[in-house]
Order: structure tokens, then sequence, then C-alpha cells
């Protein structure tokens, strides 16, 4: 009687999380886009670099994936559909790696600026990393996503 209450409240928990995840990941996103529009070298905007575009176009894909399990996620489990389960597995370690893997990355698109800790980029690198481990890691989540599926 006990475990389905605790089960409920970690779902919930769990697409919270992936909705600040996803929103940590598009924040640190824009952050990177705006600073390669404005940040200059060789005489023009670093984001016009094609290598810097492969990374952003990357990136999105991963911000706006995150942000669709998310909301996915929170709509299947408002609706108690009987997909809701496999929605969250799916939101928790989908944003989890998203986000970490936008900080991560962003880091290394301001270029050295964005090594020293002053910076705000290491803020949203800690949360994502701390985040992914907050309620279990990312690979127990994909593990109970496939159980789910029966795969």
């Amino acid at each position: 009687m006990g475990w389905p209450a605790v089960q409920e409240a970690l779902d919930v928990a769990l697409v919270a999380l992936a909705g600040e995840q996803a929103g940590g990941g598009r924040r640190i996103f824009e952050m990177t886009v705006e600073y390669a529009k404005t940040r200059i070298q060789f005489g023009r905007p670093i984001g016009g670099f094609q290598a810097l575009k492969h990374m952003a176009a990357d990136l999105m894909i991963e911000v706006e994936s995150s942000t669709s399990a998310a909301r996915h996620a929170a709509e299947q489990l408002a609706e108690k559909t009987n997909q809701a389960e496999e929605a969250v597995s799916l939101a928790a370690f989908a944003c989890a790696e998203a986000y970490s893997k936008v900080a991560a990355t962003a880091i290394q698109m301001h270029g050295g600026i964005a090594f020293t800790w002053e910076h705000p980029a290491h803020l949203y690198l800690r949360r994502a990393r701390a985040y992914a481990q907050l309620f279990g890691s990312p690979s127990l989540y994909r593990e109970r996503y496939l159980t789910q599926l029966g795969a």
C-alpha cells in the first residue's frame, strides 16, 4: 500500500526535475548562442565559424528533444495514462544526459572565459551533473524504460 504512493511521488519529482533540466539546458544554450554572436575573433563573430555552427546545431537538437520529453512526461503523468511510467523514465534519462552534454559543450564553445570558476557556465555544469544523480543515474532510468517497453 505504501510503495505506490512513494513511486507516484518519485514520478512527480522526476518530471519536475526533467523540466528543470530542460530549462537549464535551454538557458545555457541561449547564453552560448548570444556569446557566439557577440564575441569577435579574427575580425568576425565566432558564431560564423563552421565548427561552432555544427556544435550549436547538435546542442539545439539536444535542447529541443529534452524539452519534448519533459513536456510529454508531464502530460502523460497529469492525465494518468498507461504510458505515464514509460514517459517519466524516458524524460528522466534523456533530460539528464542532454543537460550535461549541453552544459559541457557550452563551456567549450565559450572558450577560455568559461574555464574560469567565475563564469556562470560552471554553475550550469555542476547543476547538470548533480541533478543527473539526484534520484538515480540516467542509466538506471534507461534500463527502467527498456524494461517498461518490454525490450
